[in-house]
């Protein structure tokens, strides 16, 4: 019989709005001139997740930018924004 426990588990790999925002705060605190940055950016997200997780996730990320600013992917609508704050995290998102 599973437990409680077990059926609220994600997917493997899978990130929660929490971790993504905390992730996104993360990136912008430490850039790419910070030693250790990923395992920074690990411990700030939390929930378990590995520098490598971490990195591999800003990896994506930076991959779905280029395919956005290259015309292949619309730009994501959602809902809720803060535009300063998206502006602020793009700033350090830029390749």
């Amino acid at each position: 019989m599973a437990s409680s426990s077990m059926s609220s588990r994600r997917p493997a790999g899978s990130w929660t709005p929490q971790e993504n925002k905390l992730f996104e705060k993360a990136i912008a605190r430490f850039d790419r001139d910070t030693p250790d940055r990923w395992q920074n950016v690990a411990r700030a997200v939390g929930g378990g997740k590995s520098a490598e997780e971490v990195k591999r996730h800003y990896e994506i990320l930076i991959e779905d930018l280029c395919r956005i600013e290259s015309g292949h992917v619309p730009i994501p609508k959602y809902k809720n924004t803060n535009a300063d704050e998206e502006k602020r995290i793009l700033k350090f998102l830029k390749i």
